[in-house]
């Protein structure tokens, strides 16, 4: 009876060789990894932090619930050997995704900076109170929506939104490099 031993050398040589031979399955898997990572610490700031997310927040996670799917689709269908042209295509639908994610997280980082207006769905009208009653009521009626014009968060001075835009621009350049990759084996 023979043993086989495994060893993270052995691990790490044949992950360069598919990294070599298919940079366009890293590329999906890289993508969906990264847009799952995204979405998951958005959850771990709304839903552990206490962070509330405003509209414009809300809005940024629409391109990774896309690309995220999407990505493992074009994994798969690399895995499965499916045409060079499918797979340059779904690796292009990515980058274009992620560069949408771009573009919203520019805008909500330039509305927290003052660069322009946010939009008017970032903030609700106050009425005006007329009696003490009425304040109470106005306080403890539904939901209030956070304001899109504040971060409620910075690392190294930029804010969530800010971050959104590192992220997916790395992304989406992850994706257009696999698919300008993509060879005729795929």
């Amino acid at each position: 009876m023979t043993v086989s031993t495994f060893s993270v050398g052995t691990l790490a040589t044949s992950t360069l060789t598919v990294a070599r031979r298919r940079p366009w399955l890293i590329a999906a898997l890289v993508v969906g990894l990264g847009a799952t990572s995204t979405i998951l610490g958005a959850y771990f700031f709304q839903y552990v932090i206490g962070l509330a997310p405003c509209p414009l927040c809300l809005e940024q996670r629409l391109p990774y619930y896309i690309a995220i799917p999407l990505a493992f689709a074009v994994a798969l269908g690399a895995v499965l050997r499916l045409p060079p042209l499918a797979i340059r295509v779904g690796l292009l639908a990515l980058a274009l995704v992620m560069a949408w994610a771009v573009g919203l997280g520019a805008y909500h980082a330039g509305a927290e900076w003052g660069f322009w207006q946010g939009p008017t769905s970032c903030s609700q009208p106050a009425a005006l109170a007329r009696t003490p009653g009425d304040l109470l009521r106005q306080l403890q009626s539904g939901p209030r929506v956070v304001d899109c014009t504040v971060a409620a968060w910075r690392f190294l001075g930029v804010s969530l939104a800010g971050w959104n835009v590192v992220i997916a621009t790395g992304l989406s350049i992850v994706a257009l490099v696999g698919a300008a990759r993509t060879s005729e084996e795929a």
